[in-house]
C-alpha cells in the first residue's frame, strides 16, 4: 500500500490513477490528519509527500515519521513545486529517500516508487553482521557497539548497512549516494558530515569506517554474516 498526500486534487487523482494501472495500491490524502488517521490504523509500504500542504508541510509530516519507532524506516518520496537547492537538501537531510520537482511525468515517478520499493524490500534481510566490537541486526533494527545498544538516524543506519553489505569492499561515494540519498542527489558535502557523525556514535567500532581516498570508504575487517 501507498499513502500520498496532495491537496492538489487533479495531481492527486491524477498519481492514484497511474499507479494503480501498474498494479500498486495506494490511498491518496487531501489533507494531513487524514493521513494521520490512516497511518496510526495500518502503515503502507512507501509515503509520498508533497511539501506544501495545508494544516502542516510536507517536510514536518516527514520529521515526524523518522522520529516515531514504528515509521523512521518508512520510505518516503517528496514532491515539490519549489526546485529549489534549500528544499532538496532539506528533505533528505531530515530523512527523505528520494525527491522528485513538479512537474515531473508519470514514467519518471512509477520508476522512482518502483526503485525504492525494491530497495526497502531488500532492507528486510535477515543475515546479521559482526565486525569487532559491531554488531548490527538489519530485521530487529539493532545496532550494539561491545554490547551496548547505539541510536542511529535513518541516514546513518542507511549508510551502515550499505559499507556492510559490501562485506569489506570499497564502496564509491556516487554509490553511497545513489543508495542512501538517490539516484539525483549530488550533494557529497552531506555524505562527509553522515560519516563524520556515524563514527562519533559508533565510538570504538567507528575506526571500522575507513576512507579509501578519491573513491569511498569501506568497513575494515572481516563481516560475519550468521
Amino acid at each position: 500500500m501507498i499513502y500520498f498526500v496532495e491537496d492538489d486534487d487533479n495531481i492527486r487523482k491524477l498519481v492514484c490513477y497511474a499507479l494503480s494501472k501498474e498494479g500498486y495500491d495506494i490511498k491518496g490524502f487531501e489533507e494531513p490528519h487524514l493521513f494521520w488517521e490512516e497511518i496510526n490504523k495500518k502503515l503502507p509500504e512507501l509515503v509520498i509527500l508533497d511539501i506544501m500542504l495545508p494544516e502542516e508541510d510536507g517536510l514536518s509530516i516527514l520529521q515526524k515519521i523518522r522520529a516515531a519507532d514504528k515509521t523512521e524506516n518508512l520510505p518516503v518520496i517528496m514532491l515539490t513545486a519549489k526546485d529549489s537547492e534549500f528544499d532538496k537538501v532539506t528533505g533528505l537531510d531530515m530523512g527523505a529517500d528520494d525527491y522528485i520537482a513538479k512537474p515531473f511525468g508519470m514514467t519518471e515517478l512509477i520508476s522512482r516508487v518502483r526503485a525504492l520499493l525494491r530497495r526497502s524490500n531488500k532492507n528486510n534481510e535477515t543475515d546479521t553482521y559482526t565486525v569487532g566490537p559491531l554488531y548490527v541486526d538489519p530485521q530487529k533494527h539493532i545496532i550494539r557497539v561491545s554490547d551496548k545498544d547505539i541510536i542511529l538516524s535513518y541516514k546513518e543506519y542507511s549508510l551502515l548497512l550499505t559499507l556492510l553489505r559490501a562485506k569489506g569492499n570499497v564502496v564509491s561515494r556516487d554509490e553511497l549516494l545513489n543508495k542512501v540519498w538517490g539516484k539525483y542527489y549530488e550533494e557529497s558535502r552531506t555524505l562527509d558530515v553522515h560519516i563524520r557523525k556515524l563514527r562519533i556514535k559508533l565510538g570504538d567500532a567507528g575506526k571500522l569506517i575507513q576512507t579509501v581516498k578519491n573513491i569511498g570508504y569501506k568497513i575494515g575487517g572481516i563481516v560475519n554474516d550468521q
